[in-house]
């Protein structure tokens, strides 16, 4: 086990941070290109997602909560996208990348922890965010869903839901033993969030005190945030609530890497 404190005995770098991130980010693109079972369920969940959603859903009521099931599928899509394409892709490739020694040689040159593990993360993540976009384009003009209403809040709920979701795999890394078992470990937390977090049902339609316990897991921050800026009409007090939640756990998911993200492979 190992901090993200950077190595002492390096020597200064002289290459742009930027320069180093761009290089490390192409050398997963590469390596996710190659892994095309990981790479097609990132890009086709989060599309079969909005036809089962809108199936599931046809006849339901979603008025009163001031959606509509298609709003709910495209939303709900969005967040699949993040958990699948950004958690369960990069628990997996942390796992990889630190069981085949990648992760050790790289804190023998000149990138940063932090470095590190941005520039792993950089594919998925951005590969994500243009999903997310692709579902919005796709949401106004194949299902006919008004603009988003607030696109910044939209906009937030996507890059807030990336950093945690980043910071989330790279913690569930360290209680992951081998990148097949990958998927068994970033399960809990896909469930949970798909069921509780609002990606599917909002939670004004679930009764109040299962709501509130919903309200504090890590992904409902980020869905409320989603969902308000494409349907417009959330308050202040609620938003400002969501974006406390959000940044909570990703707080608490850097302490966990601080703490136990490991470096070294786990023999």
């Amino acid at each position: 086990m190992s901090s993200l404190a950077r190595n002492p005995s390096r020597t200064p770098s002289r290459i742009p941070s930027r320069t180093r991130l761009v290089a490390l980010g192409r050398a997963e693109l590469t390596l996710l290109v190659r892994n095309r079972t990981a790479l097609l369920g990132a890009l086709l969940v989060p599309l079969l997602v909005v036809e089962a959603v809108r199936s599931s859903l046809r006849s339901t009521d979603l008025g009163k909560a001031g959606t509509s099931v298609a709003e709910v599928a495209v939303t709900g899509a969005m967040g699949m996208a993040l958990l699948i394409g950004v958690y369960s892709n990069l628990v997996a490739a942390f796992v990889a990348r630190r069981e085949t020694l990648v992760l050790k040689r790289l804190r023998t040159g000149e990138p940063t922890d932090p470095e590190i593990l941005t520039g792993i993360a950089l594919p998925a993540a951005t590969l994500a965010l243009l999903q997310c976009v692709v579902l919005a384009i796709g949401g106004i003009a194949v299902l006919d869903l008004t603009a988003p209403a607030r696109p910044e809040l939209l906009l937030a709920g996507a890059v807030l839901g990336t950093v945690l979701l980043t910071t989330l795999a790279a913690a569930t890394s360290a209680v992951t033993r081998t990148p097949e078992s990958a998927q068994l470990t970033a399960l809990p937390l896909v469930l949970v969030s798909s069921i509780g977090s609002g990606l599917f049902v909002p939670l004004s339609v679930l009764p109040e005190r299962l709501a509130s316990v919903c309200e504090l897991l890590p992904l409902t921050g980020v869905m409320t945030l989603v969902r308000s800026g494409w349907a417009g009409g959330a308050e202040t007090g609620d938003l400002l609530g969501a974006a406390v939640t959000a940044v909570a756990w990703i707080s608490l998911s850097v302490f966990a890497v601080q703490r136990w993200f490991r470096w070294d492979p786990r023999r």
